[in-house]
């Protein structure tokens, strides 16, 4: 039996689309737990990437901080959070959230840096404050750039979202953990596909997302 067999398998059985332990539910868990990550580490690192990033100061500290970060195991951050703090769903984010910090954190403050010094000195020269000038000139010459780091962090939370299932929480991780302890190998090939699959929407999404946000003169130049 392959994968592929596998996988058909799992689809093409009615039970995995109804009830608690559907794909509908899972699913849908899966991307709740991935969007509440994704939102509460944009928000610390988009503030900070895009400060230090205006005023050139700290990336030094940043570098240092996103490679503590990236060394840190997701899997024994989990472990050691549900031993502090027990059953729910901080132990979860703890984790995914320090794994999606980094990408965008870096990206942003060389995404901010990377602007050409041209058009900032013009606007200082006109008298544009300092946070106008990051608002209005370095952020959307730097979006293309910042969006690819919150692309990367966001696939990077739905691949590892999965551990939600090792502290008994929900998502598409239910299917690789149960089916492993039940040695179902249909659920785990179904899980992981449909993991694999949830990254490519994001993908697309991002895509689309670019396609919107980013001024057309800033894609014809990148």
């Amino acid at each position: 039996m392959n994968v592929l067999h596998f996988a058909n398998a799992f689809f093409s059985d009615s039970a995995h689309w109804h009830g608690y332990d559907g794909i509908p539910t899972r699913l849908r868990e899966h991307v709740q737990y991935s969007l509440l990550a994704l939102a509460i580490a944009a928000a610390i690192a988009l503030p900070v990437g895009l400060l230090t990033g205006h005023t050139g100061r700290g990336g030094n500290v940043l570098a240092l901080i996103a490679t503590a970060a990236r060394a840190l195991p997701s899997f024994g951050l989990l472990v050691l959070m549900f031993v502090l703090i027990g059953f729910g769903l901080v132990p979860v984010m703890i984790p995914l959230v320090a794994l999606a910090v980094p990408p965008i954190l870096v990206t942003t403050y060389e995404a901010v840096r990377s602007v050409a010094p041209s058009p900032v000195d013009a606007a200082r020269g006109m008298g544009m404050a300092e946070p106008r000038i990051l608002f209005q000139v370095e952020l959307p010459v730097a979006l293309p750039l910042i969006l690819s780091g919150l692309r990367s962090a966001a696939v990077q939370i739905i691949s590892t979202a999965t551990i939600a299932a090792y502290v008994s929480l929900g998502g598409l991780g239910r299917y690789v953990i149960d089916g492993l302890y039940q040695r179902s190998y249909e659920k785990v090939v179904g899980g992981a596909t449909l993991v694999a699959l949830l990254a490519l929407v994001t993908l697309a999404v991002f895509s689309a997302v670019a396609r919107i946000a980013v001024s057309p003169g800033v894609r014809r130049a990148d």
